[in-house]
């Protein structure tokens, strides 16, 4: 079934010196049920931006995106009690307040009931390895911690879809590879889970299937097997050679 369809997309901006900028161009895909999808591209190649149309954050100049079959930019409002969003870095938190305290606002944003709110926060930050620090201002955590908040903030709602911006950016390995048993049992319980990283190892071992984008259009899509055979003859070869060719 699918879950998100992208229609004939295009995003344009305005530069500085009054020139149109395309950072999307004709862009057409579909994400399925229960799928992790990995969007891959170089710096400047459309990922963010396609991330947040997709996420309701951003209104495409042409064409549409659909969540749950509503349309990201009008039907919004439908769509966003059921999806969240991991960013990579330290956008998105109120650092005067306390790890538990964030958690606290955003689960109240999302209409969490309150008596099942106080059990998700600290279910999370066991979760996330943050339960011991949850009163601790988020102004004195590390990067790591302050990335392992954003986990936990993106599961608040428990979404039925889930973007992922480079969501390891400033996590050790142990760090990653607990994201990564996450997003395992994010997919066993049926979510729906949307990647960017520049980890290519990451992708190959996480998604089902991946985008390539260049600027501002996609490239090739498949798995990461079906696209090794096509461009490398060999389903061994590593996903970084992999990108290399696609990207020439």
């Amino acid at each position: 079934m699918k879950i998100i369809e992208v229609k004939k997309l295009h995003r344009y901006y305005t530069s500085r010196d009054k020139k149109r900028v395309t950072a999307l161009n004709n862009v057409s895909f579909d994400i399925f049920d229960n799928e992790i999808f990995g969007i891959l591209g170089t710096n400047g190649a459309g990922k963010t931006t396609l991330i947040k149309i997709m996420s309701t954050f951003l209104a495409p100049s042409e064409g549409c995106v659909k969540v749950f079959g509503k349309k990201t930019f009008g039907e919004e409002k439908s769509i966003r009690p059921k999806i969240n969003f991991i960013f990579g870095g330290e956008r998105g938190l109120y650092n005067r307040l306390s790890a538990y305290d964030n958690l606290l606002f955003f689960g109240d944003l999302y209409l969490v009931p309150y008596s099942e709110l106080k059990k998700r926060i600290n279910y999370l930050l066991e979760l996330v390895g943050l339960y011991e620090v949850k009163d601790r201002k988020v102004e004195t955590f590390s990067k790591g911690m302050v990335q392992k908040l954003q986990i936990a903030k993106g599961l608040i709602n428990d979404p039925l879809v889930l973007f992922l911006d480079e969501p390891t950016i400033g996590l050790d390995p142990v760090a990653v590879n607990d994201l990564h048993n996450i997003i395992y049992d994010l997919k066993a319980r049926g979510k729906t889970i949307i990647l960017t990283t520049h980890y290519m190892h990451e992708a190959d071992k996480l998604c089902d299937r991946i985008a390539f984008i260049s600027k501002g259009e996609i490239l090739d899509i498949g798995t990461s097997d079906e696209l090794k055979l096509k461009y490398l003859n060999t389903t061994d070869a590593e996903l970084e050679d992999l990108f290399v060719k696609v990207m020439k």
